[in-house]
C-alpha cells in the first residue's frame, strides 16, 4: 500500500505545516492587534522581507497613507498579502496611526531532488511539480505537498504498484532556502491474475481477450510478454471490446462496471467487467442536417454509410471525422458533425441524423517558423502551400509539413494552429523544426598495398548556407583513379519551383586497380540541367553534357572487339581514342515519402533516359529505372516494411565504319557492394574473354626445325576468361524489415534505423552469345559462363545499421551470402560513407 502518512521534514522546528495556523494567524493577530475603532493612515510599514522588493509587497497592500481603515479592510489587507503567494506568515500590528505588517516569507526551493523512482521519470515529475507552481527558484507553498501525495498516490495505483511508498522532505538552507527531496521505494508492480467478462454469450471469453493488450497470469517462461496491471491499458482494452460489438452492429451494448480486486498480500489483481451484450440493429437510413455548403450530395456519395447495412460504430466515426475534414478543407477548421440515433428497439433499426454545424470560416492571419537554425525562413515558407491570408485548410498544412519534411536537412516538423485572442474566425500557425546533418564531409590519407598512396576530400551540402541550394565538391586520388567534381543545385531557380543545376568533372581512372579489365580512360566534361514541377510529387527534368574522352591501353577481349575494330587506326594500331559525346538526358521522378532521410511511409520513383546524339563519336543510350516503397507496420512507425527494385539498359543505334553501333564497354552497368551487400564491389559483373588463336607447327627439317608454321582453325582457339567488364542490363532488388533500434532513447530514432534485409542483383550481357563460340573443344567451352543470362542472380541477407552522424550518412551491414557462384569474392561486414537505403 503507498504510505498515505507523508512525512513533511523541518530540519530546524520539526513543526508540521498546517494550513489552519495560518488563518488562526490572519484573524486573531489582526484583530487582537488593532481592536474595533476605525483611523487614519499616517504611515505603512512592511518588515521582514528578504527576496520579496518592497515595492512587489505593497502592490498587494490595497491602502494607502491618508486611508480611513478599521478590522475588516486590515483583515481585507492580510488576505490579498497571502494570495501573492510569497508569505507563510502574517501579522498586521498598530503603532500610534501607524500599520506595520509583518511578514515571514516562503522560502524559495533551491533544487529539487528524485530518488529512487524508476516508472516515474524524471521529467514526468518536474512536468508534475509545475503544474501546482513548484519549480526551482520559486516560493515553497507546503500545503500543496499533500496535493503531490494524492497525485502520486493515484498513479501508483494506477500501474499496479500497491505497495510504493513515497517520502517528501524539505531541507532548510542559509538564505531562507530550501532543497526538496522525494524519495520512492516503488517495489513490484501487481501482475493480472485473471480477466473475467461476466454477461457475454455471443463471443467467448477468448475471443475478446484475444483484442486485449493486458495479458493475464503469464507462465514464467514467457518472460517476453507481460501481464502487469495498469488502469490506463485495461481502460483501452474495453474500448476495443466496445468498438468489437458497436461495428457489428450491437448498438445498445454496454459495459455496466468495472471492479478491479486486489490479492491480501497486494502482488496480484483480479479484473471483472459486466457486459450488456444486447441484440443487432440495422441502419434503417441516414441523412443531414446543418450546413453542408452545398455539398450535400457529393458527401452522402462518398461517406460509407448505407442504408439497410448493419450498423457499424466505425463507418458512424469514420463519416462524422470525413465531413469535417472535408469542411476544413474549405477554412472550416471548428466544424462540428454529430450522429443522433434515432433507435427502434421493436424493429431493431436506427434512423441515423448527421448534424453538421461548420461554423465560421477561419483564416491564417500570421504563419511563424521556428526552430531554424540553419536554414532560412524563405527556405521552408516556399515549400508551405498553406498561405498567409487564405482561409486555413487542414489539407495545405498537412501538404506543407510533408514537403518541408521531405527535405533532406529536416528531421522533424510540427504545426500549431493557436486562435487569434478576441477573434474567432482568425488563427496563427505555429511551425516547429528539427534540422539535421544535411551533407557529409569526408577526408582522408591513407597507403594499401592494393591502391598504393590514397587522398580524398569531398563535400556535399543538400543546405548549402541556408538556401536549401545544394553544393557538391569531391577531390580523390590513388593509384588507380583521380577525380575531381564540382556541382550546384538551385531547386527553386524560378519563384513556382523549377530547379536548375549545373556541374563539371574530370576524371583518370585506371580499370584495372578495381577487379575490372585492363583499359584507361581519362575524361573530362560539363553539363547543366533544369527541371519542371508536374504537381506536389511528380517532375520533368532535361539536361545536357559535353564529354571529352580518351581510351588508352585497351587489352584485346571479346566484349572489346566491336569497339576496337570500328574506330582502330590501322597505321596505328597501338594508339588511343578519342571520344566527343554530347549527351542529353529526361527524366521523371515521384516523391510521396514523409521524410527526406530515413523515410517510413511512401514511395521514391525515378525513370531516367540518356542517350548521345548522332554527330557524337559514340552513339548510344541508356535506360534506367529506380523505385523504393515503404509501408508503416505499426502506428508510430518503428516497424515498416520496404521494398526496393532498379533496372537498366543500354544499347548502341545507328553504325560507324560499316560496324553497329553497340553500348561502349566503359559505359557497362555495374553493381556497388551498397547494392548488393555481402559481395565485393564488382564481383559478380560478367567476365571479360580473351580468344587466343593456335598454331600447327610446319614440317619438321632434318636437324629437328620446324619450316615454318600455318595458322590453325577457329576451333583450336583457346579461351580465358579475364576480369570483370560489366553487361549493358542490370537488375537489382530488395527487401527490408525495419526495426526499432534496441537501447536506443526514442528521441534518436529519426537519425538511427536499424534493418534486416534481402539483396539480390545480376548484371548480364544481351550481345553476348554462347553459341559462337560451339565449335571450340569441349574442355573451352566449359571455362564460359553465359553472360547474356538473366537468372544469374546472387542472393544475400543480414543486418544493416544506418546513422545520420555529423561526418554525414555512415552505413554498416552484416551480410550472408545467401546464392553466388564459385568466383564470386563475398565479405562479411561493410562500411559506407555517404550512402542511406
Amino acid at each position: 500500500m503507498l504510505c498515505g502518512n507523508t512525512v513533511v521534514k523541518d530540519k530546524d522546528n520539526k513543526m508540521a505545516i498546517k494550513k489552519h495556523l495560518a488563518v488562526t494567524s490572519l484573524l486573531g493577530a489582526s484583530f487582537a492587534a488593532l481592536g474595533q475603532n476605525s483611523f487614519i493612515v499616517e504611515d505603512l510599514k512592511v518588515e521582514g522581507l528578504q527576496r520579496v522588493a518592497l515595492g512587489a509587497a505593497l502592490t498587494h497592500i490595497p491602502i494607502n497613507v491618508g486611508d480611513n481603515v478599521d478590522d475588516y479592510t486590515i483583515s481585507k489587507t492580510i488576505k490579498s498579502l497571502y494570495r501573492s503567494g510569497h508569505f507563510d506568515n502574517i501579522k498586521a500590528l498598530r503603532d500610534g496611526n501607524n500599520v506595520i505588517f509583518k511578514v515571514t516569507e516562503r522560502p524559495t526551493i533551491s533544487f529539487i531532488e528524485f530518488e529512487g523512482n524508476k516508472d516515474i521519470k524524471d521529467e514526468q515529475l518536474n512536468e508534475s511539480l509545475d503544474q501546482q507552481d513548484i519549480r526551482q527558484g520559486e516560493p515553497l507553498d507546503k500545503t500543496v505537498i499533500d496535493n503531490i501525495e494524492k497525485g502520486l498516490v493515484e498513479f501508483f495505483h494506477s500501474i499496479g504498484k500497491y505497495n510504493a511508498k513515497v517520502d517528501i522532505s524539505v531541507t532548510k538552507l542559509p538564505r531562507n532556502r530550501v532543497k526538496l527531496k522525494l524519495e520512492f521505494d516503488e517495489g513490484d508492480a501487481a501482475s493480472i491474475r485473471q480477466i473475467n467478462l461476466v454477461g457475454n454469450e455471443l463471443f467467448s471469453n477468448e475471443e475478446l481477450l484475444k483484442l486485449a493488450e493486458s495479458q493475464q497470469d503469464l507462465p514464467w517462461w514467457q518472460f517476453m510478454g507481460s501481464d502487469r496491471y495498469q488502469k490506463q491499458t485495461i481502460e483501452g482494452d474495453l474500448e476495443k471490446i466496445r468498438s468489437y460489438y458497436l461495428d457489428r452492429g450491437y448498438l445498445r451494448f454496454n459495459i455496466d462496471s468495472t471492479q478491479v480486486s486486489v490479492s491480501p498480500e497486494r502482488e496480484s489483481v483480479y479484473v471483472t467487467a459486466n457486459l450488456t451484450e444486447g441484440v443487432k440493429y440495422t441502419v434503417k437510413g441516414f441523412d443531414f442536417i446543418g450546413d453542408l455548403l452545398g455539398r450535400e450530395e457529393l458527401i452522402k456519395s462518398v461517406i460509407p454509410l448505407r442504408a439497410g447495412e448493419l450498423y457499424n460504430g466505425s463507418v458512424v466515426t469514420s463519416s462524422e471525422e470525413f465531413i469535417k475534414s472535408y469542411l476544413a478543407r474549405f477554412g472550416y477548421a471548428n466544424a462540428e458533425v454529430r450522429t443522433i440515433p434515432e433507435i427502434d428497439d421493436e424493429k431493431q433499426e436506427v434512423q441515423l441524423t448527421l448534424s453538421v454545424n461548420p461554423g465560421k470560416r477561419v483564416y491564417v492571419r500570421r504563419i511563424i517558423v521556428g526552430g531554424n537554425q540553419n536554414t532560412a525562413d524563405e527556405v521552408l515558407r516556399r515549400e508551405m502551400t498553406q498561405l498567409e491570408g487564405a482561409w486555413l485548410s487542414n489539407q495545405n498544412l498537412e501538404r506543407s509539413k510533408l514537403q518541408i519534411q521531405r527535405l533532406a536537412y529536416m528531421e522533424s516538423v510540427d504545426f500549431n494552429v493557436v486562435p487569434v485572442p478576441g477573434v474567432d474566425d482568425q488563427v496563427d500557425v505555429d511551425f516547429t523544426v528539427k534540422e539535421q546533418s544535411a551533407g557529409s564531409f569526408n577526408a582522408g590519407l591513407a597507403y594499401g598495398s592494393y591502391l598504393g598512396l590514397q587522398f580524398n576530400i569531398g563535400v556535399t551540402e543538400s543546405n548549402f548556407l541556408g538556401t536549401g541550394n545544394q553544393i557538391g565538391l569531391n577531390l580523390n586520388t590513388s593509384t588507380g583513379s583521380e577525380s575531381i567534381s564540382l556541382s550546384y543545385t538551385d531547386p527553386y531557380f524560378t519563384p513556382d519551383g523549377v530547379s536548375q543545376g549545373s556541374s563539371i568533372f574530370y576524371t583518370n581512372y585506371d580499370a584495372s586497380k578495381f577487379s575490372l579489365v585492363d583499359y584507361k580512360s581519362k575524361s573530362y566534361g560539363l553539363g547543366t540541367n533544369i527541371g519542371f514541377p508536374i504537381d506536389a510529387v511528380n517532375r520533368v527534368n532535361f539536361g545536357v553534357r559535353w564529354i571529352k574522352e580518351e581510351l588508352s591501353d585497351i587489352a584485346e577481349y571479346e566484349q572489346t572487339r566491336v569497339l576496337r575494330e570500328t574506330f582502330l587506326d590501322p597505321e596505328n594500331p597501338d594508339a588511343g581514342f578519342d571520344f566527343t559525346k554530347y549527351e542529353l538526358s529526361a527524366g521523371w521522378s515521384r516523391v510521396t515519402v514523409n521524410r527526406g532521410l530515413f523515410p517510413t511511409a511512401g514511395s521514391r520513383q525515378t525513370l531516367n533516359l540518356t542517350a548521345t546524339t548522332p554527330n557524337s563519336d559514340l552513339q548510344y543510350f541508356k535506360l534506367n529505372y529506380d523505385s523504393r516503397f515503404y509501408w508503416p507496420i505499426s502506428n508510430d512507425h518503428r516497424w515498416v516494411f520496404s521494398t526496393r527494385a532498379a533496372l537498366g539498359y543500354g544499347n548502341g543505334y545507328g553504325s560507324t565504319n560499316g560496324y553497329e553501333q553497340t553500348l561502349p564497354f566503359q559505359e557497362f552497368f555495374r553493381i556497388t557492394e551498397m547494392e548488393l551487400r555481402g559481395f565485393d564491389r564488382n564481383t559478380i559483373l560478367p567476365r571479360a574473354v580473351s580468344r587466343i588463336p593456335q598454331s600447327i607447327p610446319g614440317t619438321p627439317g632434318a636437324d629437328g626445325t620446324t619450316t615454318g608454321s600455318i595458322g590453325g582453325a577457329d576451333e583450336f582457339d583457346v579461351l580465358i576468361p579475364q576480369g570483370r567488364i560489366g553487361g549493358n542490363a542490370k537488375a537489382v532488388a530488395g527487401m527490408e524489415l525495419i526495426v526499432p533500434t534496441p537501447f536506443l532513447d526514442e528521441e534518436n530514432t529519426s537519425s538511427v534505423r536499424t534493418s534486416f534485409f534481402v539483396d539480390a542483383a545480376n548484371v548480364w550481357d544481351t550481345e553476348f552469345s554462347v553459341d559462337r563460340y560451339q565449335n571450340l573443344a569441349p574442355d573451352e567451352r566449359a571455362k564460359l559462363d553465359d553472360y547474356s543470362d538473366p537468372m544469374r542472380f546472387r542472393v544475400s541477407t543480414g543486418l544493416s545499421l544506418q546513422w545520420i552522424s555529423p561526418m554525414g550518412p555512415m552505413l554498416i551491414s552484416f551480410a550472408y551470402p545467401l546464392q553466388k557462384e564459385e568466383d564470386d569474392d563475398t565479405k562479411t561486414i561493410s562500411f559506407n560513407i555517404s550512402n542511406t537505403f
